[in-house]
């Protein structure tokens, strides 16, 4: 078969936007077909986390993405009466940002764009919707139509269906989805800030009432999110009515129109779906298309970026002819059981969330209030797939600080470069496993020639008792150990990819 792109992503939100700008950025042919003939342009992602920050970085203007991002503390659950029943910690950092960031996703979407299509190598169409799929051995043929009934067929050696829940793409492949029960339904009103909110507002907060629960959180610095639950049986249309928003917000809140601007208000209903297969041959799913996630740990879109950053690098090396097409298995392997985790603990923090019985609800606050609750699970990290298999660290972040080269001073992947890392505390000399490093595309780094400016990666190295890093174009580390140790780990990850160095 002919291809006339190497890759074609079907959908064009935050899942495709970081596939798209990341395969374009390394040189390769790419179309992207979207339904919609514009960017949302308005929030639905509210919440990232410093590994999804650093993604953004990798593909996108990253002053522009958060020109208007706020660093979050905490996540407070709090029953009827006010009193606090989990608070998620999220001080601190991660990957070089704030573990956890409020972003305006606008700002975020345009960003990824601006560098998508600079790129020169990908092809945006908007407007256009896939209506046939056709996948044979050796390439995938798409046809397309647009909002004016024109249609187009091209071909393509892979196709992502990045397309959402209602994914044509997994529909068109037979797959199903398998579901954990949750179909919550709830009101979104996002606001924009007339004038200043008292101090309350910047921090995510769960009301678990059960007469009705409703959270709030900033949108950034300059803008405000209400949801509020829509119980069984009730009219979904009587809520999407702007009078019943203003008196709302100011029956529960004591806000109104001087206060802040009615961006949106509509219903939505969560639910929690895996696809049960994320491969079939040539065509890949990711994001919502693989994977739906309730909201109540803010990390849906942050999961499907990570597909995103994940699947690139992997068919890069594949498109490349550096590793057999058997790697693209590795893609579900590793972010499925991710994803799923993920998924798991959403899940659980909505029951604490949708309790709707009052003698339930006292039960559960008196299960929070004695201790009898275990705490929420950690969070989850690579298990499988392309990480060494001797090594506690493999599947975790690698850190990401700021240096200083001939180059100017920054953030390590800004300075340096992104893809493979080796960082180290000394220098290492081995010919044959450094071509394989540079064939690869790896930065290779240590400490002392690219100035370890805040100590970032003396701490890390020092509180870890390891010498060097091996980490992956995703950021998740492959290995993490002692400079004697380091030759053995690179054959294991040349071994893990089936790369070859030629003579």
């Amino acid at each position: 078969m002919h291809h006339d792109f190497d890759v074609a992503i079907v959908g064009y939100g935050p899942t495709g936007l970081v596939l798209a700008s990341a395969l374009g950025k390394r040189g390769h042919r790419v179309a992207v077909f979207e339904r919609w003939p514009n960017l949302y342009g308005l929030p639905r992602l509210t919440h990232i986390d410093g590994e999804t920050a650093r993604i953004v970085q990798a593909v996108g203007d990253l002053g522009h993405a958060l020109r208007d991002a706020l660093p979050l503390p905490h996540y407070r659950y709090f029953s009827a009466d006010g009193e606090q029943l989990i608070e998620l910690d999220w001080r601190g950092t991660s990957c070089g940002h704030p573990a956890h960031l409020s972003i305006y996703q606008p700002d975020i979407e345009d960003a990824i764009d601006l560098h998508v299509r600079a790129t020169g190598n990908v092809e945006v169409n908007q407007g256009w919707e896939i209506v046939d799929l056709h996948a044979e051995t050796d390439g995938v043929q798409l046809t397309a139509r647009s909002n004016d009934r024109a249609e187009r067929t091209v071909t393509a050696k892979y196709v992502v269906g990045a397309d959402g829940a209602g994914s044509f793409v997994r529909a068109a492949l037979g797959i199903k989805r398998s579901d954990n029960g949750v179909h919550d339904r709830w009101l979104n009103i996002d606001t924009e800030r007339r004038r200043p909110l008292p101090k309350r507002f910047s921090h995510v907060t769960q009301f678990c009432d059960p007469a009705r629960g409703h959270m709030h959180m900033p949108i950034g610095r300059s803008r405000q999110r209400f949801e509020l639950a829509v119980l069984p049986g009730e009219d979904v249309a009587a809520y999407e009515n702007p009078e019943f928003a203003w008196r709302w917000l100011r029956e529960t809140h004591g806000l109104g129109p001087d206060d802040v601007r009615i961006l949106r208000q509509v219903v939505y209903t969560f639910e929690g779906r895996i696809a049960e297969s994320w491969r079939q041959g040539r065509v890949l799913l990711a994001g919502d298309a693989a994977h739906t996630t309730p909201p109540y740990l803010g990390q849906g879109a942050c999961s499907g970026m990570r597909d995103g950053i994940t699947l690139a690098w992997k068919l890069d090396l594949v498109l490349r002819g550096l590793a057999g097409d058997g790697l693209l298995d590795t893609y579900e392997t590793e972010r499925k059981p991710h994803a799923t985790a993920i998924t798991e603990i959403s899940t659980a923090l909505g029951k604490v969330a949708n309790t709707h019985d009052p003698a339930e609800a006292a039960a559960r606050d008196e299960a929070f209030r004695s201790g009898n609750v275990p705490p929420p699970p950690p969070f989850p990290t690579i298990t499988a797939g392309v990480i060494h298999d001797r090594c506690s660290l493999s599947g975790t972040l690698a850190p990401q600080g700021n240096v200083r080269t001939s180059a100017g001073v920054g953030r390590f992947d800004d300075v340096l470069g992104g893809g493979f890392s080796l960082v180290s505390r000394a220098a290492w000399v081995d010919d044959d496993r450094r071509a394989f490093l540079d064939r690869i595309g790896t930065t290779v780094a240590t400490i002392t020639a690219a100035e370890d400016v805040d100590g970032t990666y003396d701490r890390w190295f020092t509180s870890n008792g390891v010498e060097a890093f091996l980490s992956r174009p995703d950021f998740h580390l492959f290995w993490a150990g002692s400079l004697a140790d380091l030759p053995e780990a690179v054959d294991q990850l040349r071994q893990r990819l089936s790369v070859t160095v030629p003579a």
